[in-house]
């Protein structure tokens, strides 16, 4: 009988920490199921936070993770929810899987963690859906994986947000779960710079015979630093004013590697950080409406003022409404 699930994902995050330049075929041949199983088994512990790439092989941005047999509140919480949360749960094949993995957990918790479980709230379920966005991003991984480690180009259509369909050629570099879904990062011969691209908003992929010498420097931790998620961009300090409820999210939590909180009078908290780009900063200042005040840099206020001035525009109530 080969591994449960959960015996392989902790199989392949030990591979991944004593070896090099794995790839989703070795990965499949040491686990003994196919590379459809591993892309799934990457994409659940991309999921549950652990920080995969693929970069000539598949690599871990950083060993702060989920360590075996010594898992802490949150990894166990979080590591419960992804299971509880599978679409496996919705077929009868894995239901007495599901349970001994379940058991597996619970026997290996610390004494430390069963006293927390006892006050701790439940987690909340999450019903994920295999969509078909998401088995077209299955469909094509391979192909950009294989495109990445054998540096060949590609030719792709792709569905931008912002132009529509379009067909480019792409040097692929690497591959990088962010902000809930997978990226592959390349330079766009067409737009000739690199580019982030969404995976399930490909269309189609067709792989080239033509290679391609990578340029120096380009690396999954180089080319997101600074970023507030997936986007990038020049480099700026934000400065914003929260208040109110807003002010206690911020001081209770981490939004950003680089943040720094401070506490001010009258219960304002003040939050400063270095992103590149200010598309995906300014999205999430909007959510806290007018309990976030910029203060700079000056474009970003003037944009979301503006945003602010067109959307209070809309919602003006006429007479007789």
């Amino acid at each position: 009988m080969g591994m449960t699930k959960y015996d392989r994902l902790l199989y392949i995050l030990n591979l991944l920490r004593t070896r090099r330049n794995l790839n989703a075929a070795r990965l499949a041949l040491e686990c003994g199921v196919t590379e459809r199983s591993i892309y799934r088994d990457i994409i659940s512990l991309s999921e549950a936070n652990v920080p995969i790439y693929f970069d000539n092989g598949y690599k871990l941005a950083s060993d702060n993770f989920l360590p075996p047999l010594n898992l802490d509140f949150e990894e166990y919480s979080c590591l419960k929810m992804a299971i509880e949360s599978t679409p496996l749960q919705k077929t009868g094949t894995y239901t007495k899987t599901l349970k001994r993995i379940r058991a597996k957990i619970e026997a290996g918790l610390s004494d430390i963690v069963r006293e927390k479980k006892k006050t701790a709230v439940e987690s909340t379920y999450i019903d994920i859906a295999v969509s078909l966005e998401r088995e077209r991003a299955e469909l094509y991984y391979g192909l950009i994986e294989e495109a990445v480690r054998n540096l060949t180009c590609l030719q792709i259509d792709y569905d931008s947000i912002q132009s529509g369909r379009t067909t480019r050629v792409v040097e692929p570099y690497f591959i990088v779960f962010r902000g809930r879904a997978f990226y592959f990062v390349a330079y766009c011969r067409s737009r000739q710079d690199f580019r982030t691209f969404r995976m399930d908003r490909v269309l189609a992929v067709t792989p080239l015979r033509e290679k391609f010498r990578p340029k120096q420097g380009i690396t999954a931790q180089s080319y997101f630093e600074g970023s507030w998620e997936v986007y990038s961009g020049e480099s700026l300090t934000v400065v914003v004013e929260f208040t109110g409820a807003a002010a206690r999210v911020i001081a209770s939590g981490t939004h950003h590697v680089g943040e720094r909180v401070e506490p001010l009078k009258g219960g304002l908290v003040r939050y400063t950080v270095t992103v590149r780009g200010l598309e995906e900063i300014r999205r999430w200042l909007l959510g806290f409406g007018p309990e976030a005040l910029v203060v700079s840099p000056s474009r970003l206020r003037e944009s979301i003022g503006q945003i602010s001035r067109e959307t209070a525009a809309r919602y003006v109530v006429t007479e007789g409404e």
